[in-house]
């Protein structure tokens, strides 16, 4: 049995002349939450649409739920539940009456779970409102419980703490974790809190100018993340000539104000001291810091390298 809910092979989307991705390969393992981390213009809401079936590739394969065909790709799609961009619904339709049309449309025959979706979602007492009412926060809350109607076994969502004040981020990550431990649905989804991704991830996808530069566990991340050293120093250039050549395997970068930062050290801070004193340069500060995600995602852009 396929043990990835989604797979891509050299997936590619251009719009005339804009190369949008190139040759993604995408690996969403079942009961994973994968975490899609990009800039703007990476590509992340491009390859979300085409999981979505909202747009179609220019070149390369997608499988989802082991499903390749066209055909079969529509049937499996009814699967998944979307929540892609800021979500829009009929202005002057109230929550409820939202929730209701978008059952008939999926299908949904159970009238209690239009109650479920809202009581889940945190949209009840908002029932009677009219949707151009709604915060961008509840908006976000609507477009998830449309999303969940059907039961679907994957979730793909698009910057959905969007909006969201900092309780009612804490709230979505709960109701994530629930969903995927609970109900064990498969959620893709994407975010510019990177610091939010953190805490919610237990995958990691990397997006860069349309390439998928690494796709990475979050245990591997986290010690990838571990501290670094950061050091102050009279003449950076000249510490830094003679570091790469004695500590060749060390990952660093020169920083403004003269330090230096070394990433998951593989020596003790004794020796960066000692190779300066040898060589008479003062340090003037020396403190280990803990690297953050967004740290790394910087750092593996400018290595620029597909991993």
């Amino acid at each position: 049995m396929n043990e990835y809910v989604i797979e891509t092979k050299h997936l590619t989307k251009t719009y005339g002349s804009l190369l949008a991705l190139n040759h993604v390969n995408l690996h969403v393992k079942k009961g994973s939450i994968y975490g899609l981390i990009g800039d703007n213009g990476a590509g992340k809401s491009t390859l979300l649409k085409l999981m979505a079936g909202q747009i179609f590739p220019s070149d390369g394969e997608i499988r989802i739920f082991g499903k390749q065909k066209q055909k079969e790709l529509e049937n499996t799609r009814r699967n998944i539940g979307c929540m892609i961009e800021q979500p829009e619904f009929f202005p002057n339709m109230t929550v409820e009456k939202t929730l209701k049309y978008y059952s008939i449309q999926k299908g949904v025959p159970d009238t209690k779970k239009v109650e479920e979706m809202m009581d889940l979602t945190g949209v009840a007492g908002k029932r009677n409102c009219a949707c151009k009412t709604l915060s961008l926060g509840q908006r976000q809350r609507l477009g998830l419980a449309v999303a969940l109607l059907g039961a679907p076994q994957l979730l793909i969502l698009d910057e959905p703490i969007n909006g969201l004040d900092p309780s009612g981020i804490l709230e979505f990550r709960s109701l994530l974790h629930r969903l995927n431990e609970e109900q064990n649905i498969t959620i893709l989804l994407s975010s510019h809190i990177l610091s939010e991704l953190q805490q919610t991830a237990s995958f990691y996808g990397f997006l860069s100018k349309g390439q998928l530069i690494e796709e990475i566990t979050a245990d591997d991340l986290t010690n990838k993340c571990s501290d670094c050293v950061e050091i102050t120093l009279s003449d950076i250039e000249r510490y830094a000539a003679v570091f790469e050549a004695a500590f060749p395997a060390e990952s660093w970068k020169i920083l403004p104000d003269n330090k230096i930062r070394i990433y998951m050290p593989k020596q003790n801070p004794e020796s960066y001291s000692r190779l300066a004193a040898e060589h008479k340069i003062y340090i003037t500060a020396m403190q280990t810091i803990h690297s953050s995600l967004e740290d790394y995602y910087v750092q593996l852009k400018e290595r620029g390298t597909t991993k």
